[in-house]
């Protein structure tokens, strides 16, 4: 037992001596900068954004994966799922919840999901409210649901229970329904595609583009006027606010509000072509499909390759570029585009 003791004081006392002056010191040092250089590298690679997929190949898979066929809804459903699938699987999994280095270091890509998943959520209110249902008093879905709730969840959760570990049990119900719509013994899952329906659902896109327009132009400060209660002698508000506002993005959130609106773009990308193929013939009858074509073509704008190594916040017509106009200026055309579509779905 002593010779043992004096063994190990013996190692201790030998590595010390090899070690010189200030060596710990420098051994933590080394093991930190370490750390940070693998943290740097894998936060680079987490950062890794999805790229565009085949909507139509995709649906095809899925339904032959569980033995289906691909019907009216099953394209814009498969779509849902695909980016579901893709925020919670991408390199580094879903990071807008993480506590712990390179994650929490992440806002860029955390925001790009942020702006993904807010698509997610409108798209299956719509699913739930809209396209699976006839009429304003049949019955909603059973799996859808329980599919909404689901991705209406904390997206900042990191345990007891986590986002991700929510949306996949949302994920869950998607499957499910998917798999209702091509079954001839479950006649009660559908999704109508109507006019009506599709323009429930670009109302709330055409709200959600509008926003992130203003908050992408507010990255230089302007003065704008209050148009709030414009267009209506009778209407009022709750509290009084000033005739002339000054309107400015904070300096920290510029690259926020950029990357939201980058994947808020990217998910719209997926569900409009989907939209495209269950919808067509009702594209088709109104001529619709151009407008439909053109939306999707300046949202794909919006995701060439920001070659900057930060999002850069030049003064409109100042040297530097401003990266958030120039999203602003694809996102208001987009914008724009899709109110005339409402327009035209709505003529007979």
């Amino acid at each position: 037992m002593n010779s043992a003791k004096e063994a190990s004081v013996g190692w201790r006392d030998t590595l010390s001596g090899l070690m010189p002056v200030g060596g710990k010191s420098k051994l933590v040092a080394l093991a930190l900068v370490l750390y940070l250089l693998i943290a740097i590298i894998l936060g680079m690679y987490w950062s890794i954004m999805p790229g565009p997929g085949d909507v139509r190949a995709e649906a095809q898979a899925l339904a032959a994966e569980g033995g289906g066929t691909v019907v009216t809804g099953s394209v814009t459903t498969a779509a849902l799922i695909s980016v579901v699938e893709k925020m919670l699987h991408k390199p580094g999994g879903y990071i807008r919840n993480d506590r712990f280095p390179p994650g929490v270091w992440l806002d860029n890509i955390s925001n790009w999901e942020f702006g993904a998943l807010i698509q997610v959520r409108d798209l299956s209110r719509a699913m739930r409210e809209a396209f699976s249902r006839s009429q304003s008093q049949s019955k909603e879905d059973v799996d859808l649901a329980e599919m909404e709730p689901k991705f209406n969840f904390d997206s900042t959760s990191w345990i007891l229970p986590s986002s991700e570990s929510v949306y996949e049990d949302g994920l869950t119900y998607a499957y499910r329904y998917f798999e209702r719509l091509s079954d001839d013994k479950a006649p009660e899952a559908q999704f109508y595609a109507r006019a009506d329906n599709l323009r429930y659902w670009l109302a709330t896109v055409e709200t959600r583009l509008g926003s992130l327009s203003q908050r992408l132009s507010a990255s230089v400060g302007e003065r704008r006027i209050n148009t709030d209660l414009a267009g209506d002698a009778e209407a009022s508000q709750s509290t009084r606010t000033a005739a002339e506002q000054y309107i400015q993005t904070p300096w920290t959130e510029i690259d926020n509000v950029y990357f939201e609106a980058r994947g808020t773009a990217w998910a719209l990308i997926y569900f409009l072509k989907a939209v495209e193929v269950d919808f067509e013939d009702v594209l088709r009858k109104k001529n619709a499909q151009v407008s439909l074509q053109q939306i999707i073509r300046e949202l794909e704008a919006t995701q060439e390759m920001l070659w900057s190594p930060m999002v850069l916040n030049g003064s409109g017509f100042g040297p530097l570029a401003n990266h958030s106009l120039v999203m602003a200026s694809y996102i208001s055309r987009a914008n724009a585009a899709i109110i005339d579509l409402r327009d035209l779905l709505s003529q007979g």
